[in-house]
């Protein structure tokens, strides 16, 4: 049973150098179109199932205007909702107002995702971010007027940033005293402004102690549910557990992917296309080795990792018989508690070389 959307905003006041997601500048013609689009896409093929979860990424949600969002939201209201839901919309610090705090309040949102990135103006400017580190502090104190689930993003291994800069950015984080924190290792993609400036990653090993460092000073207040994401108690990101859980889900908008009867799809990144309800969706149709595949590389982030019972009773196979798991349980990559099988949480850094030996 689908109990998850994902709608993709794709517009964006400014381009952060560091970013491959879809995204096109701001333009209100474009909006417009775009929203009706949207509105015809969830029509067409939301099938009326009660929602948990719903996620408005980008792009910039919050980069639209009060009356854009407000056709945002009666598009939603096109989804039959549950009455213990999580609706989360991200936002940037800079397009925070009252006015649009209270318009999320109205409109059922009850969780702000929030992209801070860092706390130093010089990272902030390489980042090409639109805000200096002074308006972070009342621009949260203001959300929590309205809002008790707040999550903030950071972004650590920036080219030259050292351990300290790294410690004084989540030392600011914890002093915000939000519920969820994302920390983020810089990957340089392709398609970003700073792979065309031909920047490099850091080195390994400091990217690794900055790692460290991070889980050292945030398990004191938070649990790190998943490789890079920490909550308090009952924070954790139910719209980020769909995933990790292997459920399936809607995703709306240019680029969106989902997870629907078997089959995971990706929408057109074109945005002409899209706007005349053409979707070119890219599919990859799930056998039961896919699908178990899948449920490993995903449960397998999180730190409570893939029990074991609710992974037979999802495909009739014990998870210990699946090919390699008990290998690299054997070398002590994985733990199996009797209930659960986990990643050794020395060997989270390395998570994605592991899963790619399992592949």
């Amino acid at each position: 049973m689908v109990k998850s959307v994902y709608i993709h905003i794709p517009f964006c006041k400014k381009i952060c150098s560091y970013c491959d997601f879809c995204k096109v500048f701001y333009n209100k013609e474009w909006v417009n179109k775009y929203l009706k689009a949207l509105k015809k896409e969830i029509k067409d093929n939301y099938k009326g199932e009660t929602i948990s979860n719903i996620y408005i990424g980008g792009g910039t949600p919050s980069s639209l205007d009060i009356n854009e969002l407000n056709i945002l939201f009666d598009i939603i209201k096109l989804l039959n909702i549950n009455e213990k839901y999580e609706f989360t919309i991200e936002c940037n610090i800079e397009d925070i107002t009252e006015d649009k705090l209270i318009l999320f309040k109205n409109n059922n949102v009850n969780r702000i995702s929030i992209g801070i990135e860092s706390f130093n103006n010089k990272y902030l400017k390489f980042l090409n971010r639109n805000y200096k580190e002074d308006i972070i502090y009342p621009k949260i104190e203001l959300v929590k007027k309205f809002f008790k689930n707040i999550s903030i993003d950071l972004i650590y291994a920036l080219p030259n940033q050292t351990l300290f800069e790294v410690k004084e950015d989540i030392d600011k984080a914890l002093k915000l005293d939000v519920n969820h924190i994302s920390c983020y290792s810089l990957i340089i993609e392709n398609n970003t402004r700073l792979k065309i400036d031909n920047v490099k990653q850091i080195d390994d090993d400091l990217d690794y102690k900055m790692y460290l460092l991070i889980n050292d000073i945030l398990k004191e207040k938070y649990n790190r549910y998943e490789i890079s994401n920490y909550s308090k108690k009952g924070f954790e990101s139910k719209s980020n557990l769909t995933y990790w859980n292997n459920e399936e889900y809607y995703g709306f908008g240019l680029s969106a992917s989902g997870y629907i009867n078997n089959i995971r799809y990706t929408n057109t990144k074109n945005l002409s296309k899209y706007l005349n309800n053409i979707y070119d969706k890219e599919e990859e149709i799930l056998n039961i080795d896919d699908k178990i595949k899948y449920e490993i590389i995903l449960g397998l982030r999180k730190k409570e990792g893939i029990n074991k019972e609710t992974f037979y009773n999802k495909y009739n196979i014990n998870l210990l018989d699946v090919k390699n798991i008990k290998e690299l349980i054997d070398k002590n990559y994985l733990c199996d508690n009797k209930k659960n099988i986990y990643i050794n949480e020395k060997y989270t850094y390395v998570i994605n070389d592991i899963l790619i030996n399992f592949i």
